[in-house]
């Protein structure tokens, strides 16, 4: 029996021109999972807010999902503190403002791995708990992706280059002008995040109209 194969990438799924084409093989493990109703479809737009943490310049990305994706804002947050403590201080007052100002429904950000230094982990997940608590003032719905699979929702694959991940989030959005690793890098946490969302949603939509 032929297997099918799940759209990989946002580049595959077109998420970016508004495909609304879905696999017949996911509806099919749709409807032979457990017989639960359904949740109610996602709002049709939401506002994403990527985070690529780190101790010295933290990442972010703000998207739209719609009929498309949209591209909002996105830049880094440079913590010049001299210690670790006022380099926090300063991760976290930049996501305050950021939330505040942009009031985003649903964050992304990268989940933690473990890193052969162990110092270096201790402090990117210190920076990670500066810019995610962050957030909390306007309650969103936290996800978390791992680093591969952010990779292979845009590029299409875990093992791409930062400079790929930036090729692939300029051509996604259609993005002009200076773009930052790390700004590249929440941008394709926020991407990954509209895809999931997007294919689910899709998902929802294709299976309540089959069950009328």
């Amino acid at each position: 029996m032929r297997r099918h194969r799940r759209p990989k990438s946002l580049a595959e799924l077109n998420l970016a021109r508004g495909d609304t084409k879905v696999s017949a093989a996911l509806v099919s493990l749709r409807q032979r999972s457990s017989p639960v109703a359904p949740e109610a479809a996602p709002p049709a737009r939401v506002r994403i807010l990527g985070l690529d943490p780190g101790s010295l310049c933290t990442g972010y990305a703000v998207v739209e999902t719609g009929p498309k994706v949209t591209y909002v804002v996105s830049g880094s947050i440079r913590a010049r503190g001299a210690s670790l403590a006022d380099r926090l201080q300063e991760i976290f007052a930049g996501v305050d403002k950021l939330t505040g100002q942009y009031q985003p429904d649903e964050v992304a950000i990268e989940r933690v791995f473990m890193h052969r230094n162990a110092d270096s982990a201790l402090k990117l997940g210190q920076a990670r708990g500066a810019a995610l608590s962050a957030t909390f003032a306007v309650r969103p719905r936290v996800f978390e992706y791992a680093p591969r699979e952010v990779k292979l929702a845009v590029v299409g694959t875990g093992a791409a280059q930062k400079e790929q991940v930036q090729l692939m989030v300029r051509r996604l959005l259609n993005l002009s002008g200076p773009l930052g690793a790390d700004a590249a890098d929440a941008l394709a946490i926020a991407l990954c995040h509209a895809h999931s969302r997007n294919l689910n949603s899709q998902l929802h939509q294709l299976v309540a109209g089959s069950a009328q």
